[in-house]
């Protein structure tokens, strides 16, 4: 292998999108990238593969469209917006902690959510892992014939059950959760179990958010 014409190295690196890299006389190529969001169903693994052979959200995307791989999960029960990618940089854009990127779900559970459950499920709850960052409540409607509480909750953080667990501790369980939008994109009116590409919006979107972090990175401390 060759980068810039001189052999490489153990240890040395190398940017495809600047270097010119050859294997074996041949240019390297940079898979062009793909971008696909799927609406997950219940029941669906958020993974790429399962080695029992269970439904992976992969299997809703058409095998020709090329290797993807989930960008975060969602619990199998969970319902919602899953990205499917082979960008590294804007998995990475979209996942990192310190990025801040905020993820809405439509959450119902069992009951009446009094007021002050809500302020401290904004505020931040205490689980066996820690607070939770603070999140933000919106658009609550309870429904007294079912006995229970629909609203939406964007997060900036993706503890595994997160949800699940805060509204366990305070005492309302629960029933179906669905992340509608996750950064930039939005679930819209994608049907459960179907799957499409990214607009040229979209992926202008992503990809500018992946600049923005690159460019932090790469900024002096």
């Amino acid at each position: 292998m060759t980068v810039n014409g001189l052999p490489a190295k153990l240890g040395d690196s190398a940017d495809p999108s600047r270097d010119a890299i050859h294997l074996d006389g041949r240019p390297v190529a940079l898979a062009k990238p793909i971008y696909w969001i799927v609406h997950k169903p219940p029941g669906v693994l958020t993974t790429a593969r399962d080695p029992h052979g269970r439904g992976t959200v992969l299997d809703l995307v058409p095998a020709s469209v090329g290797r993807l791989f989930p960008v975060g999960r969602l619990d199998r029960d969970t319902e919602g917006l899953v990205l499917l990618t082979n960008d590294g940089a804007v998995a990475h854009a979209l996942l990192h902690p310190s990025h801040g990127v905020e993820r809405e779900y439509v959450v119902t559970v069992r009951g009446h959510v009094r007021g002050a459950a809500l302020e401290q499920l904004a505020g931040g709850v205490a689980l066996d892992d820690g607070v939770t960052a603070p999140g933000r409540v919106e658009r609550v409607r309870r429904d007294a014939r079912a006995r229970t509480t629909c609203f939406h909750l964007t997060l900036t953080e993706g503890r595994k059950r997160q949800i699940r667990r805060a509204m366990r501790l305070l005492g309302h369980p629960v029933l179906r959760l669905v992340r509608v939008r996750y950064g930039p994109l939005r679930l819209g009116r994608l049907a459960p179990g179907a799957a499409r590409p990214l607009s040229a919006r979209e992926r202008g979107v992503l990809r500018r958010l992946a600049a923005r972090v690159d460019a932090r990175a790469a900024a002096p401390s």
